[in-house]
C-alpha cells in the first residue's frame, strides 16, 4: 500500500468539474438487479439451489453490463454496486457457483475501463468491525473478503481508487476498530474506506481513525451537518471537514464524498427525491456519490443546475481518463502515463 504522504496536500484543480456517482440502481427500470431470500433457496435441494443461485448471478451479471451501458449512454462516470450483486456468495455453495463466472466477471472490469466509469462499494450494515462480539467482527470480516474477491474478479485496482466503504460501526470503539482494520488482509485494507455517520462517529473521530490506519474518509457532508446541528452546508466546518478528509486519500484525485438532502427537514435524515442544496465546498471534490431516492434525475438536474452542463456535454475528458490508475496482474496499481 502507498505510504500516505506528509507535504501538504494540493487542493483539486478548479477547472475539473465533479463527477457525480448513480447508487447502485435506477429510479427508473434501467438498472434493477435480482435476488433471492434464503427461505426460499434453504427450502430447494442442493442441485436447485446451486441452479437457482448460478441463474441469478448469470442475470445479475447481464444487468450489471446493461448497468454500465446506461451510466455511459448518460454520461455517469462513477456507479456504486449493489453490495447484494451475488446472494450467498460469502458461503461454499455460492463461492462454487461464482467460481464459474470468472471471465465474465473480467469482462466488467474491463468495461468500466473502456467507458471510464469507476466502480465503488458499500458492503451493508451487517459490517462490524467493532462489534463487542466476536462472531459478528468474523462475520464482518467474511462480508469484507467476500466483496474484495468480487472486486478482484472484476480486476479491479487494490487501492482506495476501487473503494469498498463502510460506517465506524459501533460508538466509543475507535481503538478496536483501528486494531481489526490493521489485520485485515490486503485486498481490504488498500480498498477501505470510513464514512461518518450522523451519531456513532463524528467526522473528525473518523478522521483520526483514517490517518491512524491509512484509509480514506469518505466524508459525508449530511451525515456531519445532522451530527454537529450545523445550519448550512457552507458553514465553514464543512469545508474544513472535505479538505481534512482529502489528505487521508492516497491521491488526492481520489477524493470520493457523499451527499444527501434531508426529505421533510434539513436535519432530517431520510433521503429527499432530489438534491436542492450543495456545500459550496464539493465544488473542489472529483468524485461524489449522490444519494438520492430519484436516482439518475437527481444526477441530471445536478449537472444542469449546479455544474451548468449542457444535456450531452461529456463529463469527463482525455485529461480526466489520464489520471485513472490501472492494475496489473500483481494487483499493484499505477496511473496511466
Amino acid at each position: 500500500m502507498q505510504a500516505l504522504s506528509n507535504s501538504p496536500i494540493q487542493a483539486h484543480n478548479s477547472s475539473d468539474t465533479p463527477k457525480l456517482g448513480l447508487i447502485c440502481i435506477t429510479a427508473g427500470d434501467e438498472v434493477r438487479y435480482r435476488t433471492v431470500t434464503r427461505k426460499r433457496l434453504l427450502s430447494l435441494s442442493t442441485a436447485e439451489q446451486e441452479r437457482t443461485l448460478r441463474d441469478l448471478y448469470a442475470e445479475n451479471l447481464r444487468r450489471l453490463h446493461k448497468a454500465l451501458e446506461f451510466c455511459h449512454r448518460e454520461n455517469i462516470f462513477l456507479y456504486r454496486l449493489s453490495s447484494n450483486l451475488f446472494p450467498f456468495s460469502d458461503e461454499a455453495i455460492g463461492r462454487t457457483v461464482l467460481d464459474e463466472f470468472t471471465e465474465t466477471m473480467h469482462e466488467i472490469g474491463e468495461k468500466s475501463r473502456r467507458f471510464s466509469i469507476r466502480l465503488t462499494l458499500h458492503p451493508d450494515q451487517f459490517v462490524v468491525l467493532n462489534s463487542d462480539k466476536p462472531e459478528v467482527i468474523e462475520n464482518s470480516r467474511k462480508i469484507l473478503q467476500t466483496q474484495a474477491g468480487w472486486l478482484d474478479r472484476f480486476d479491479l485496482p487494490r487501492s482506495q481508487f476501487a473503494p469498498m466503504n463502510i460506517h465506524g460501526g459501533k460508538s466509543d470503539r475507535s481503538e478496536r476498530l483501528v486494531n481489526v482494520i490493521q489485520t485485515l488482509p490486503d485486498n481490504i485494507r488498500q480498498r477501505l474506506t470510513l464514512e461518518n455517520d450522523e451519531y456513532a462517529y463524528s467526522a473528525t473521530e473518523i478522521a483520526e481513525i483514517c490517518l491512524k490506519t491509512g484509509v480514506a474518509m469518505c466524508f459525508d457532508a449530511h451525515h456531519h451537518v445532522i451530527h454537529e446541528k450545523l445550519e448550512s452546508y457552507d458553514d465553514p466546518r464543512v469545508a474544513e471537514m472535505v479538505a481534512l478528509a482529502r489528505t487521508t486519500w492516497q491521491d488526492p484525485d481520489w477524493q470520493l464524498v457523499h451527499i444527501s438532502n434531508g426529505k421533510t427537514a434539513f436535519h432530517d435524515p431520510e433521503h429527499s427525491d432530489l438534491i436542492e442544496k450543495m456545500p459550496g465546498a464539493f465544488r473542489q471534490v472529483p468524485w461524489i456519490d449522490i444519494e438520492a431516492k430519484a436516482k439518475e434525475r437527481a444526477i441530471a438536474l445536478l449537472e444542469r443546475e449546479w455544474l451548468g452542463r449542457s444535456e450531452n456535454s461529456p463529463a469527463m475528458d482525455t485529461n480526466d481518463k489520464k489520471k485513472r490508475p490501472t492494475r496489473s496482474r500483481s494487483g499493484k496499481t499505477s496511473k496511466r502515463p
